[in-house]
């Protein structure tokens, strides 16, 4: 992808930090630039900046473009409201003086603004891959450890309700032994939120050694696993002293696997609504 779709939602620096990985040259000098002196832009020209990064006004324009404005003036206009509005940034931090209520807000908002951010770095087309490759693969098995065991738990639980054969291994070496006797016609997706698991890359490396396709949920675009993974579906969220590891990109992972359990339902939905409904009737028992 090499333009991000606008969203109000997601932030300059958000969005500099997904490309940041992809940049060389004179547009990485300005992304650096940027990012150490985002709140000195809005009074610059385009000429001044250009002169300031050691960039031209050409790489300006298409850096904007990249990053999804329509130009420098739409990526000031934006930067400044970002800059009036610090509390988007703010409600992150939990302060020890907080109280409910605070708490409250603080928490749902920064949730609401993972889900924001990572539907704009998410990739359409890489989403359109992985959806096809599990709604045609024979078995899928989810890998994860930790707080990504438990999103891997439950895409296990979605997805056998429509019928899918699917497995989640939170045990590391079940992990490896499932994974090294898969198939061609199996499909994979690792989930981690650094994306730098050991355990979880060896899984998922031994999976592609049997042909299995591989996918990925991680945080970094630049991490080990999406060296090996064959798709990467990125989310991203912003940590903080409650709010670390997968725990900070947990609502973001799940909703990941909520659209690709959708986006599968979807292909063949009238069977997908038959499976529903067994999968209901099967357990009807267990309800008073």
């Amino acid at each position: 992808m090499t333009e991000l779709n606008v969203n109000a939602m997601t932030g300059l620096l958000t969005r500099i930090e997904y490309l940041l990985p992809k940049l060389k040259g004179a547009e990485k000098k300005l992304a650096d630039f940027i990012t150490h002196h985002h709140e000195k832009i809005i009074h610059q020209s385009i000429t001044e900046l250009a002169e300031r990064s050691n960039t031209s006004e050409s790489t300006v324009v298409r850096f904007c473009k990249k990053l999804g404005y329509k130009g420098f003036q739409d990526l000031k206009i934006n930067l400044a409201r970002e800059i009036i509005k610090p509390e988007q940034h703010i409600h992150e931090v939990i302060e020890p003086e907080d109280d409910v209520v605070t708490i409250k807000k603080k928490i749902f908002q920064s949730n609401i603004q993972a889900l924001y951010d990572s539907m704009e770095i998410c990739s359409d087309e890489e989403l359109e891959r992985a959806i096809e490759a599990v709604a045609f693969s024979k078995n899928v098995e989810f890998y994860g450890v930790g707080g990504s065991g438990n999103v891997a738990v439950d895409a296990q639980h979605k997805f056998l309700k429509v019928g899918i054969k699917c497995y989640a291994y939170t045990d590391v070496a079940l992990q490896s032994m499932s994974a090294s006797v898969l198939t061609p016609d199996d499909a994979v997706i690792g989930i981690s939120h650094t994306g730098s698991h050991t355990d979880t890359l060896h899984a998922l490396k031994l999976a592609k050694e049997q042909g299995a396709v591989t996918i990925s949920i991680t945080n970094f675009s630049k991490s080990p696993i999406t060296k090996i993974a064959d798709i990467n579906l990125y989310t991203t969220s912003k940590e903080t002293m409650f709010r670390t590891d997968a725990t900070a990109s947990r609502i973001a992972q799940l909703t990941i696997v909520d659209t690709l359990f959708t986006g599968v339902a979807n292909r063949n939905y009238e069977d997908a609504y038959t499976n529903i409904q067994k999968t209901r009737d099967s357990t009807s028992n267990k309800r008073l």
